[in-house]
Protein backbone atom coordinates (compact mmCIF):
# COMPACT_ATOMS: atom_id res chain seq x y z
CA UNK A 1 0.00 0.00 0.00
CA UNK A 2 0.95 3.56 -0.76
CA UNK A 3 0.49 4.60 2.76
CA UNK A 4 2.88 2.01 3.99
CA UNK A 5 5.75 4.52 2.90
CA UNK A 6 4.46 6.66 5.90
CA UNK A 7 3.50 4.01 8.27
CA UNK A 8 5.82 0.92 8.02
CA UNK A 9 9.60 0.60 9.48
CA UNK A 10 11.44 2.19 12.51
CA UNK A 11 11.91 5.07 9.82
CA UNK A 12 8.63 5.70 9.81
CA UNK A 13 8.58 6.24 13.34
CA UNK A 14 8.33 10.15 13.65
CA UNK A 15 5.38 9.82 10.68
CA UNK A 16 3.59 6.95 12.96
CA UNK A 17 3.97 9.90 16.41
CA UNK A 18 2.13 12.09 14.02
CA UNK A 19 -0.90 9.57 13.42
CA UNK A 20 -0.83 9.36 16.76
CA UNK A 21 -1.08 12.88 17.80
CA UNK A 22 -4.22 12.07 15.24
CA UNK A 23 -5.69 9.90 17.53
CA UNK A 24 -5.16 6.98 14.95
CA UNK A 25 -5.19 3.67 16.46
CA UNK A 26 -2.92 0.55 16.06
CA UNK A 27 -5.24 -1.11 14.06
CA UNK A 28 -6.63 1.76 12.02
CA UNK A 29 -2.77 2.37 11.01
CA UNK A 30 -2.81 -1.27 9.51
CA UNK A 31 -5.85 -0.54 6.95
CA UNK A 32 -5.55 1.35 4.07
CA UNK A 33 -5.50 5.07 4.45
CA UNK A 34 -8.72 6.20 1.83
CA UNK A 35 -8.60 10.56 1.65
CA UNK A 36 -12.44 11.70 1.46
CA UNK A 37 -11.90 14.65 -0.74
CA UNK A 38 -14.54 16.95 1.24
CA UNK A 39 -15.96 20.20 -0.94
CA UNK A 40 -18.23 21.14 1.65
CA UNK A 41 -18.90 25.28 2.46
CA UNK A 42 -21.35 27.00 3.62
CA UNK A 43 -21.81 29.74 1.11
CA UNK A 44 -22.24 27.14 -2.13
CA UNK A 45 -26.08 25.83 -2.27
CA UNK A 46 -24.89 22.69 -3.93
CA UNK A 47 -22.67 21.89 -1.16
CA UNK A 48 -24.34 22.74 2.04
CA UNK A 49 -25.58 18.82 2.54
CA UNK A 50 -22.01 17.21 1.78
CA UNK A 51 -20.93 17.29 5.22
CA UNK A 52 -23.65 14.68 5.59
CA UNK A 53 -22.80 12.87 2.11
CA UNK A 54 -19.35 12.71 3.37
CA UNK A 55 -19.73 11.15 6.67
CA UNK A 56 -21.99 8.44 5.00
CA UNK A 57 -18.75 7.63 2.88
CA UNK A 58 -16.56 7.56 5.93
CA UNK A 59 -18.61 4.68 7.29
CA UNK A 60 -19.04 3.02 4.10
CA UNK A 61 -15.10 3.00 3.61
CA UNK A 62 -15.13 1.85 7.04
CA UNK A 63 -17.22 -0.50 7.15
CA UNK A 64 -15.57 -2.06 4.02
CA UNK A 65 -11.92 -2.10 6.38
CA UNK A 66 -10.55 1.47 5.24
CA UNK A 67 -9.06 4.23 7.52
CA UNK A 68 -11.51 7.16 5.92
CA UNK A 69 -9.34 10.58 6.45
CA UNK A 70 -11.47 13.76 5.23
CA UNK A 71 -9.57 16.80 3.91
CA UNK A 72 -10.67 20.14 2.18
CA UNK A 73 -11.30 20.74 -1.48
CA UNK A 74 -13.00 24.59 -2.22
CA UNK A 75 -15.92 25.64 -4.98
CA UNK A 76 -17.29 28.93 -6.22
CA UNK A 77 -21.21 28.81 -6.71
CA UNK A 78 -21.17 29.99 -9.74
CA UNK A 79 -24.59 31.75 -9.29
CA UNK A 80 -23.28 34.00 -6.82
CA UNK A 81 -20.08 34.79 -8.40
CA UNK A 82 -22.16 35.59 -11.72
CA UNK A 83 -22.07 39.17 -12.91
CA UNK A 84 -18.99 41.13 -11.49
CA UNK A 85 -15.70 40.44 -10.71
CA UNK A 86 -16.34 37.20 -9.03
CA UNK A 87 -16.84 35.44 -12.43
CA UNK A 88 -13.14 35.90 -13.12
CA UNK A 89 -12.72 33.38 -10.02
CA UNK A 90 -15.06 30.42 -11.38
CA UNK A 91 -13.04 28.44 -14.19
CA UNK A 92 -9.91 29.19 -12.51
CA UNK A 93 -10.38 27.00 -9.35
CA UNK A 94 -10.83 24.46 -11.48
CA UNK A 95 -6.83 24.07 -11.91
CA UNK A 96 -6.40 25.15 -7.85
CA UNK A 97 -8.92 22.29 -7.05
CA UNK A 98 -6.79 20.06 -8.76
CA UNK A 99 -3.76 21.38 -7.83
CA UNK A 100 -4.50 21.26 -4.15
CA UNK A 101 -5.53 17.92 -4.04
CA UNK A 102 -2.66 16.36 -5.84
CA UNK A 103 -0.40 18.00 -3.03
CA UNK A 104 -2.45 16.94 -0.48
CA UNK A 105 -2.97 13.11 -1.67
CA UNK A 106 0.48 12.59 -2.62
CA UNK A 107 1.63 14.46 0.25
CA UNK A 108 0.40 12.03 2.46
CA UNK A 109 0.21 9.27 0.30
CA UNK A 110 -3.56 8.02 0.27
CA UNK A 111 -3.90 4.26 -1.37
CA UNK A 112 -7.82 5.69 -2.23
CA UNK A 113 -9.73 8.44 -2.84
CA UNK A 114 -13.40 9.03 -2.66
CA UNK A 115 -14.25 12.12 -4.31
CA UNK A 116 -17.31 14.47 -2.56
CA UNK A 117 -17.79 17.21 -5.14
CA UNK A 118 -20.86 18.90 -6.75
CA UNK A 119 -20.94 22.09 -8.58
CA UNK A 120 -19.88 23.44 -11.70
CA UNK A 121 -15.56 23.81 -11.82
CA UNK A 122 -15.39 21.63 -8.74
CA UNK A 123 -16.27 18.43 -10.39
CA UNK A 124 -14.20 18.83 -12.99
CA UNK A 125 -11.28 19.93 -10.71
CA UNK A 126 -11.20 16.79 -9.09
CA UNK A 127 -11.68 14.70 -11.90
CA UNK A 128 -8.03 16.23 -13.28
CA UNK A 129 -7.07 15.47 -9.76
CA UNK A 130 -8.05 12.08 -10.21
CA UNK A 131 -6.18 11.34 -13.65
CA UNK A 132 -3.22 12.59 -12.27
CA UNK A 133 -2.87 11.00 -8.67
CA UNK A 134 -4.45 7.69 -10.22
CA UNK A 135 -5.05 5.74 -7.18
CA UNK A 136 -8.45 3.73 -6.81
CA UNK A 137 -11.06 6.70 -6.79
CA UNK A 138 -14.58 6.94 -6.40
CA UNK A 139 -17.19 9.66 -6.62
CA UNK A 140 -20.33 10.85 -5.52
CA UNK A 141 -21.71 14.53 -5.58
CA UNK A 142 -23.87 16.19 -3.42
CA UNK A 143 -26.71 15.76 -5.57
CA UNK A 144 -28.97 18.11 -7.64
CA UNK A 145 -31.40 20.83 -5.89
CA UNK A 146 -35.38 20.15 -6.49
CA UNK A 147 -37.08 22.36 -8.66
CA UNK A 148 -38.74 25.47 -7.58
CA UNK A 149 -42.32 26.02 -7.93
CA UNK A 150 -43.77 29.51 -9.29
CA UNK A 151 -47.49 30.02 -9.43
CA UNK A 152 -47.79 26.13 -9.90
CA UNK A 153 -45.21 25.70 -12.43
CA UNK A 154 -41.69 23.85 -12.01
CA UNK A 155 -38.74 26.52 -12.16
CA UNK A 156 -35.06 26.93 -11.84
CA UNK A 157 -32.32 29.64 -11.31
CA UNK A 158 -32.06 30.94 -15.52
CA UNK A 159 -35.99 31.39 -14.62
CA UNK A 160 -35.04 33.67 -11.98
CA UNK A 161 -32.02 35.11 -13.80
CA UNK A 162 -34.38 35.62 -16.73
CA UNK A 163 -37.35 37.58 -14.31
CA UNK A 164 -34.74 40.07 -13.77
CA UNK A 165 -35.03 40.85 -17.54
CA UNK A 166 -38.56 40.91 -17.51
CA UNK A 167 -38.80 43.38 -14.84
CA UNK A 168 -36.55 45.40 -16.49
CA UNK A 169 -38.57 45.29 -19.89
CA UNK A 170 -41.67 46.23 -17.28
CA UNK A 171 -43.81 43.17 -17.95
CA UNK A 172 -43.53 41.99 -14.36
CA UNK A 173 -43.48 43.77 -11.12
CA UNK A 174 -41.15 44.09 -7.90
CA UNK A 175 -43.58 41.80 -5.94
CA UNK A 176 -43.78 39.67 -8.88
CA UNK A 177 -39.83 39.75 -8.75
CA UNK A 178 -39.73 38.82 -4.95
CA UNK A 179 -41.84 35.94 -5.29
CA UNK A 180 -39.41 34.33 -7.67
CA UNK A 181 -36.63 35.06 -5.61
CA UNK A 182 -38.51 33.37 -2.61
CA UNK A 183 -39.33 30.27 -4.65
CA UNK A 184 -37.63 29.56 -7.36
CA UNK A 185 -33.84 27.79 -5.35
CA UNK A 186 -36.07 25.86 -2.71
CA UNK A 187 -34.06 23.20 -1.24
CA UNK A 188 -30.00 22.69 -1.15
CA UNK A 189 -28.43 20.80 -3.72
CA UNK A 190 -26.73 21.94 -7.83
CA UNK A 191 -29.32 24.03 -9.35
CA UNK A 192 -32.03 21.71 -10.41
CA UNK A 193 -31.61 22.15 -14.67
CA UNK A 194 -29.18 21.24 -16.60
CA UNK A 195 -26.64 23.23 -15.77
CA UNK A 196 -23.09 22.67 -15.83
CA UNK A 197 -22.69 21.08 -12.44
CA UNK A 198 -25.50 18.40 -13.31
CA UNK A 199 -23.96 18.17 -16.76
CA UNK A 200 -20.31 16.99 -15.32
CA UNK A 201 -21.66 15.26 -12.29
CA UNK A 202 -24.23 12.66 -15.12
CA UNK A 203 -21.17 12.99 -17.25
CA UNK A 204 -19.12 11.38 -14.10
CA UNK A 205 -21.57 8.46 -14.67
CA UNK A 206 -21.21 8.17 -18.47
CA UNK A 207 -17.32 8.34 -18.07
CA UNK A 208 -17.66 5.51 -15.39
CA UNK A 209 -16.19 7.51 -12.43
CA UNK A 210 -19.41 7.69 -10.92
CA UNK A 211 -22.40 4.68 -9.65
CA UNK A 212 -25.66 4.50 -11.16
CA UNK A 213 -27.35 8.25 -9.89
CA UNK A 214 -24.56 10.02 -9.02
CA UNK A 215 -25.86 12.67 -11.57
CA UNK A 216 -29.50 12.63 -10.62
CA UNK A 217 -30.33 11.18 -7.48
CA UNK A 218 -32.04 14.74 -5.93
CA UNK A 219 -29.64 16.38 -2.69
CA UNK A 220 -32.16 16.06 -0.11
CA UNK A 221 -33.31 12.40 -0.82
CA UNK A 222 -32.18 9.73 1.84
CA UNK A 223 -31.19 7.33 -1.30
CA UNK A 224 -27.82 9.70 -2.09
CA UNK A 225 -27.04 9.09 2.07
CA UNK A 226 -26.89 5.39 0.07
CA UNK A 227 -25.01 6.14 -2.58
CA UNK A 228 -22.19 7.41 -0.54
CA UNK A 229 -22.23 4.33 1.73
CA UNK A 230 -22.24 2.39 -1.28
CA UNK A 231 -19.38 4.29 -2.72
CA UNK A 232 -17.16 3.69 -0.07
CA UNK A 233 -17.85 -0.42 -0.38
CA UNK A 234 -17.37 0.65 -3.99
CA UNK A 235 -13.58 2.39 -3.60
CA UNK A 236 -12.14 -0.31 -1.22
CA UNK A 237 -13.16 -2.77 -3.54
CA UNK A 238 -11.31 -1.10 -6.68
CA UNK A 239 -8.08 -0.89 -3.95
CA UNK A 240 -8.45 -4.48 -3.83
CA UNK A 241 -8.73 -5.16 -7.96
CA UNK A 242 -6.32 -2.52 -8.14
CA UNK A 243 -8.37 -0.41 -10.99
CA UNK A 244 -7.34 2.54 -11.06
CA UNK A 245 -8.99 6.35 -12.88
CA UNK A 246 -6.60 5.83 -15.83
CA UNK A 247 -8.02 1.94 -16.14
CA UNK A 248 -11.22 3.88 -16.13
CA UNK A 249 -10.78 7.17 -18.48
CA UNK A 250 -9.77 6.03 -21.32
CA UNK A 251 -10.12 7.60 -25.21
CA UNK A 252 -13.13 5.22 -26.17
CA UNK A 253 -14.63 6.45 -21.91
CA UNK A 254 -14.41 10.20 -23.39
CA UNK A 255 -16.04 9.34 -26.71
CA UNK A 256 -19.16 7.57 -24.48
CA UNK A 257 -19.33 10.82 -22.28
CA UNK A 258 -19.35 13.08 -25.55
CA UNK A 259 -22.14 10.70 -26.82
CA UNK A 260 -24.17 11.40 -23.60
CA UNK A 261 -23.08 14.87 -23.42
CA UNK A 262 -25.30 14.87 -27.12
CA UNK A 263 -28.29 13.19 -25.85
CA UNK A 264 -28.67 15.02 -22.85
CA UNK A 265 -28.26 18.57 -24.00
CA UNK A 266 -25.60 19.23 -21.66
CA UNK A 267 -23.70 22.50 -20.70
CA UNK A 268 -21.61 23.86 -23.48
CA UNK A 269 -18.47 24.17 -20.34
CA UNK A 270 -18.44 20.71 -21.14
CA UNK A 271 -16.58 21.24 -24.29
CA UNK A 272 -13.86 23.13 -21.75
CA UNK A 273 -14.41 20.83 -19.25
CA UNK A 274 -14.00 17.14 -21.17
CA UNK A 275 -10.66 18.07 -23.16
CA UNK A 276 -9.40 19.28 -19.87
CA UNK A 277 -9.94 16.23 -17.68
CA UNK A 278 -8.66 13.85 -20.79
CA UNK A 279 -5.64 15.99 -20.93
CA UNK A 280 -4.41 15.02 -17.47
CA UNK A 281 -4.99 11.57 -18.70
CA UNK A 282 -2.90 11.84 -21.43
CA UNK A 283 -5.83 11.47 -24.22
CA UNK A 284 -5.62 14.85 -26.38
CA UNK A 285 -9.49 15.44 -27.23
CA UNK A 286 -9.79 17.44 -29.89
CA UNK A 287 -13.41 19.56 -29.82
CA UNK A 288 -13.81 19.51 -33.64
CA UNK A 289 -14.76 15.59 -32.99
CA UNK A 290 -17.71 17.01 -31.23
CA UNK A 291 -19.83 17.33 -34.72
CA UNK A 292 -18.66 13.88 -35.52
CA UNK A 293 -20.26 12.87 -32.79
CA UNK A 294 -23.16 15.07 -32.66
CA UNK A 295 -24.14 14.07 -35.92
CA UNK A 296 -24.88 10.29 -35.50
CA UNK A 297 -26.41 11.35 -31.91
CA UNK A 298 -29.92 11.86 -31.00
CA UNK A 299 -31.46 14.38 -28.48
CA UNK A 300 -33.23 12.72 -25.78
CA UNK A 301 -33.52 14.89 -22.89
CA UNK A 302 -35.09 18.66 -23.30
CA UNK A 303 -34.42 19.45 -19.38
CA UNK A 304 -34.15 23.25 -18.36
CA UNK A 305 -33.30 25.77 -19.80
CA UNK A 306 -33.80 23.98 -23.15
CA UNK A 307 -37.30 22.69 -21.59
CA UNK A 308 -39.57 22.16 -19.25
CA UNK A 309 -38.01 19.25 -17.37
CA UNK A 310 -35.62 19.20 -14.64
CA UNK A 311 -33.08 16.88 -12.91
CA UNK A 312 -35.81 15.30 -10.40
CA UNK A 313 -38.01 14.13 -13.39
CA UNK A 314 -34.13 12.69 -15.20
CA UNK A 315 -33.97 10.28 -12.32
CA UNK A 316 -37.47 9.15 -11.52
CA UNK A 317 -37.34 8.18 -16.02
CA UNK A 318 -34.24 6.01 -14.57
CA UNK A 319 -31.27 8.61 -14.81
CA UNK A 320 -28.58 8.63 -17.15
CA UNK A 321 -28.05 5.03 -17.62
CA UNK A 322 -31.52 5.16 -19.02
CA UNK A 323 -30.45 7.46 -21.36
CA UNK A 324 -27.36 5.54 -21.85
CA UNK A 325 -29.12 2.10 -22.53
CA UNK A 326 -31.61 4.15 -25.38
CA UNK A 327 -28.23 4.87 -27.19
CA UNK A 328 -26.89 1.36 -26.91
CA UNK A 329 -29.71 0.08 -28.40
CA UNK A 330 -28.34 2.68 -31.66
CA UNK A 331 -25.30 1.10 -30.82
CA UNK A 332 -23.66 4.74 -30.06
CA UNK A 333 -21.51 3.26 -26.66
CA UNK A 334 -18.41 1.21 -26.28
CA UNK A 335 -19.69 -0.86 -23.71
CA UNK A 336 -16.53 -2.88 -22.80
CA UNK A 337 -15.01 -0.06 -20.85
CA UNK A 338 -14.54 -0.46 -17.25
CA UNK A 339 -16.17 1.72 -14.55
CA UNK A 340 -15.64 2.24 -10.30
CA UNK A 341 -18.21 -0.72 -10.00
CA UNK A 342 -16.01 -3.17 -11.03
CA UNK A 343 -18.40 -3.61 -14.24
CA UNK A 344 -18.18 -2.77 -17.70
CA UNK A 345 -21.07 -0.03 -18.91
CA UNK A 346 -22.69 -2.59 -20.85
CA UNK A 347 -23.08 -4.89 -17.64
CA UNK A 348 -24.41 -1.58 -15.48
CA UNK A 349 -26.84 -0.42 -17.57
CA UNK A 350 -28.26 -3.50 -19.23
CA UNK A 351 -31.38 -3.86 -16.51
CA UNK A 352 -32.11 -0.10 -16.06
CA UNK A 353 -35.12 0.68 -18.42
CA UNK A 354 -36.42 3.99 -19.57
CA UNK A 355 -39.55 4.92 -17.20
CA UNK A 356 -40.53 8.00 -18.63
CA UNK A 357 -40.40 8.35 -22.50
CA UNK A 358 -41.20 12.52 -22.31
CA UNK A 359 -38.06 12.95 -20.54
CA UNK A 360 -36.02 10.32 -22.20
CA UNK A 361 -37.36 10.29 -25.40
CA UNK A 362 -36.51 7.08 -26.99
CA UNK A 363 -34.17 6.48 -29.33
CA UNK A 364 -35.86 6.20 -32.32
CA UNK A 365 -38.55 9.40 -31.49
CA UNK A 366 -35.65 11.85 -30.39
CA UNK A 367 -35.54 15.67 -29.83
CA UNK A 368 -33.92 16.18 -32.52
CA UNK A 369 -31.81 13.71 -34.35
CA UNK A 370 -28.13 15.79 -33.89
CA UNK A 371 -26.16 16.10 -30.67
CA UNK A 372 -27.70 18.95 -28.38
CA UNK A 373 -23.93 20.61 -28.70
CA UNK A 374 -22.33 22.15 -31.91
CA UNK A 375 -18.64 23.26 -32.70
CA UNK A 376 -18.61 26.32 -35.15
CA UNK A 377 -15.94 27.79 -37.57
CA UNK A 378 -15.65 30.45 -39.97
CA UNK A 379 -13.78 33.50 -40.27
CA UNK A 380 -14.73 34.90 -36.74
CA UNK A 381 -13.82 31.35 -35.22
CA UNK A 382 -11.04 29.85 -37.36
CA UNK A 383 -10.07 27.46 -34.03
CA UNK A 384 -13.84 27.08 -33.39
CA UNK A 385 -17.20 28.54 -31.34
CA UNK A 386 -19.71 26.45 -28.91
CA UNK A 387 -23.22 26.56 -28.80
CA UNK A 388 -26.13 24.22 -27.23
CA UNK A 389 -27.68 24.12 -30.07
CA UNK A 390 -30.61 22.03 -28.06
CA UNK A 391 -31.47 25.32 -26.48
CA UNK A 392 -31.43 27.35 -29.66
CA UNK A 393 -35.66 28.55 -30.72
CA UNK A 394 -35.90 27.02 -34.10
CA UNK A 395 -36.21 30.54 -35.88
CA UNK A 396 -32.67 31.40 -34.38
CA UNK A 397 -30.52 28.39 -36.26
CA UNK A 398 -29.56 30.82 -38.65
CA UNK A 399 -29.96 34.31 -38.17
CA UNK A 400 -28.08 37.10 -39.82
CA UNK A 401 -27.78 40.54 -38.60
CA UNK A 402 -25.72 43.82 -37.49
CA UNK A 403 -23.13 43.29 -34.75
CA UNK A 404 -23.35 45.43 -31.83
CA UNK A 405 -19.98 44.81 -30.39
CA UNK A 406 -18.95 44.86 -26.60
CA UNK A 407 -15.02 45.10 -24.98
CA UNK A 408 -16.73 43.24 -21.52
CA UNK A 409 -20.12 42.35 -20.14
CA UNK A 410 -20.86 45.48 -17.90
CA UNK A 411 -21.28 47.38 -21.39
CA UNK A 412 -23.29 44.47 -22.94
CA UNK A 413 -25.51 44.30 -19.93
CA UNK A 414 -26.24 48.43 -19.61
CA UNK A 415 -27.00 48.49 -23.30
CA UNK A 416 -29.71 45.40 -23.15
CA UNK A 417 -31.38 47.01 -20.17
CA UNK A 418 -31.25 50.39 -21.85
CA UNK A 419 -33.10 49.22 -24.49
CA UNK A 420 -30.64 49.47 -27.26
CA UNK A 421 -30.65 46.14 -28.24
CA UNK A 422 -33.37 45.59 -31.26
CA UNK A 423 -34.77 42.62 -32.66
CA UNK A 424 -32.32 40.82 -35.31
CA UNK A 425 -29.08 42.41 -33.60
CA UNK A 426 -25.71 39.87 -32.96
CA UNK A 427 -24.34 41.46 -29.34
CA UNK A 428 -20.44 40.57 -29.57
CA UNK A 429 -19.16 40.33 -25.96
CA UNK A 430 -14.90 40.19 -26.67
CA UNK A 431 -11.85 40.60 -24.07
CA UNK A 432 -14.02 38.05 -21.88
CA UNK A 433 -12.16 35.24 -23.18
CA UNK A 434 -9.37 32.66 -20.62
CA UNK A 435 -6.96 35.52 -21.20
CA UNK A 436 -8.44 38.66 -22.28
CA UNK A 437 -11.53 38.64 -18.62
CA UNK A 438 -8.76 37.25 -17.20
CA UNK A 439 -10.81 33.87 -16.26
CA UNK A 440 -13.28 33.39 -19.08
CA UNK A 441 -16.42 34.83 -17.13
CA UNK A 442 -20.14 33.02 -17.92
CA UNK A 443 -22.37 35.46 -19.87
CA UNK A 444 -26.05 34.16 -17.64
CA UNK A 445 -26.62 38.06 -17.42
CA UNK A 446 -26.56 39.09 -20.86
CA UNK A 447 -28.41 36.12 -21.88
CA UNK A 448 -30.89 36.32 -19.37
CA UNK A 449 -31.18 39.72 -20.29
CA UNK A 450 -31.81 39.32 -23.60
CA UNK A 451 -34.68 36.61 -22.73
CA UNK A 452 -36.21 38.43 -20.22
CA UNK A 453 -36.77 41.24 -21.87
CA UNK A 454 -38.20 39.19 -25.40
CA UNK A 455 -35.38 39.22 -27.62
CA UNK A 456 -34.76 35.71 -27.14
CA UNK A 457 -35.84 34.70 -30.26
CA UNK A 458 -34.44 38.11 -32.51
CA UNK A 459 -30.88 38.42 -31.20
CA UNK A 460 -27.94 36.05 -30.97
CA UNK A 461 -24.42 36.33 -28.69
CA UNK A 462 -21.23 35.73 -29.45
CA UNK A 463 -18.43 35.91 -27.07
CA UNK A 464 -14.58 34.71 -26.49
CA UNK A 465 -16.04 34.07 -23.13
CA UNK A 466 -18.45 31.15 -21.88
CA UNK A 467 -21.82 30.62 -20.73
CA UNK A 468 -23.51 29.16 -18.06
CA UNK A 469 -25.25 26.18 -18.52
CA UNK A 470 -28.39 27.95 -17.59
CA UNK A 471 -27.82 30.35 -20.59
CA UNK A 472 -30.41 29.62 -23.83
CA UNK A 473 -31.02 31.24 -26.76
CA UNK A 474 -28.55 31.39 -29.94
CA UNK A 475 -25.86 31.48 -27.37
CA UNK A 476 -21.85 30.87 -29.30
CA UNK A 477 -19.26 30.71 -26.47
CA UNK A 478 -15.70 30.22 -27.01
CA UNK A 479 -14.79 31.79 -30.05
CA UNK A 480 -11.16 31.04 -30.46
CA UNK A 481 -8.58 32.78 -31.10
CA UNK A 482 -9.72 35.25 -28.63
CA UNK A 483 -9.41 38.54 -28.95
CA UNK A 484 -7.17 39.21 -25.86
CA UNK A 485 -4.68 37.71 -28.37
CA UNK A 486 -5.85 39.09 -31.60
CA UNK A 487 -8.39 36.75 -32.80
CA UNK A 488 -10.74 37.62 -35.44
CA UNK A 489 -13.44 38.37 -32.84
CA UNK A 490 -11.13 41.55 -32.11
CA UNK A 491 -11.88 42.77 -35.18
CA UNK A 492 -15.43 43.23 -35.39
CA UNK A 493 -16.83 46.63 -36.19
CA UNK A 494 -19.92 48.37 -35.44
CA UNK A 495 -22.58 47.28 -38.02
CA UNK A 496 -20.27 44.46 -39.58
CA UNK A 497 -23.25 41.76 -40.91
CA UNK A 498 -22.51 38.62 -38.56
CA UNK A 499 -23.63 35.34 -40.17
CA UNK A 500 -24.64 31.93 -37.48
CA UNK A 501 -25.43 29.12 -39.48
CA UNK A 502 -25.70 26.53 -37.23
CA UNK A 503 -26.88 23.56 -39.18
CA UNK A 504 -23.89 24.13 -41.16
CA UNK A 505 -22.01 24.60 -38.64
CA UNK A 506 -20.70 27.97 -39.90
CA UNK A 507 -19.81 31.81 -37.42
CA UNK A 508 -18.98 34.43 -40.30
CA UNK A 509 -18.75 38.36 -40.48
CA UNK A 510 -19.34 39.49 -43.74
CA UNK A 511 -16.28 40.95 -44.34
CA UNK A 512 -13.57 40.42 -46.77
CA UNK A 513 -10.38 38.57 -45.98
CA UNK A 514 -8.54 41.71 -47.23
CA UNK A 515 -10.21 44.12 -45.19
CA UNK A 516 -9.51 41.82 -41.75
CA UNK A 517 -6.30 41.54 -42.44
CA UNK A 518 -5.91 45.38 -42.87
CA UNK A 519 -7.93 45.58 -39.47
CA UNK A 520 -5.51 43.19 -37.80
CA UNK A 521 -2.40 44.92 -39.32
CA UNK A 522 -3.91 48.00 -37.16
CA UNK A 523 -4.72 45.94 -33.93
CA UNK A 524 -2.26 46.60 -30.71
CA UNK A 525 -2.70 44.03 -27.63
CA UNK A 526 -3.92 45.40 -25.01
CA UNK A 527 -2.57 45.58 -21.22
CA UNK A 528 -3.73 42.56 -19.20
CA UNK A 529 -6.86 44.04 -17.01
CA UNK A 530 -5.29 42.23 -13.77
CA UNK A 531 -1.70 42.49 -13.08
CA UNK A 532 -1.33 40.90 -9.65
CA UNK A 533 -2.16 37.83 -7.57
CA UNK A 534 -3.18 33.97 -8.92
CA UNK A 535 -5.74 35.60 -11.94
CA UNK A 536 -2.08 37.52 -13.43
CA UNK A 537 -0.55 34.57 -13.07
CA UNK A 538 -3.38 32.48 -14.62
CA UNK A 539 -3.28 34.70 -17.67
CA UNK A 540 0.11 34.31 -18.32
CA UNK A 541 -0.19 30.11 -18.12
CA UNK A 542 -3.74 29.63 -19.57
CA UNK A 543 -4.47 28.05 -23.39
CA UNK A 544 -7.33 29.05 -25.29
CA UNK A 545 -11.03 27.98 -25.13
CA UNK A 546 -10.65 25.53 -27.58
CA UNK A 547 -8.25 23.58 -26.11
CA UNK A 548 -9.83 23.51 -22.66
CA UNK A 549 -8.18 26.33 -21.30
CA UNK A 550 -5.54 24.26 -19.31
CA UNK A 551 -2.65 25.71 -17.91
CA UNK A 552 0.55 24.90 -19.75
CA UNK A 553 4.02 24.44 -17.61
Amino acid sequence: MLSDNVKLGDEHAPHRSLFNALGFTKDEMRKPMVGIVSSYNEIVPGHMNIDKIVEAVKLGVAEAGGMPVVFPAIAVCDGIAMGHIGMKYSLVTRDLIADSTECMAKAHQFDALVMVPNCDKNVPGLLMAAARVNVPTVFVSGGPMLAGHVHGKKTSLSSMFEAVGAKKAGTIDEEELRYFDEHTCPTCGSCSGMYTANSMNCLTEAIGMGLRGNGTIPAVYSERLRLAKMAGYAVMEMLERNIRPRDIMTKEAFMNALTVDMALGCSTNTMLHLPAIAHEAGIELNMEIANEVSDRTPNLCHLAPAGHTYMEDLNEAGGVYAVMNELARKDLLNLDCMTVTGHTVGENIAPVKNRNTEVIRPVEDPFMKEGGIAVLKGNIAPDTGVVKRSAVAPEMLVHEGPARVFDCEEDAIEAIYGGKIKPGDVVVIRYEGPKGGPGMREMLNPTSAIAGMGLGESVALITDGRFSGASRGASIGHVSPEAAVGGPIALIEEGDIIKVDIPHNSLNVDVSDEVLAERKKNWKAREPKVKDGYLARYEKMVTSGNRGAVLEI
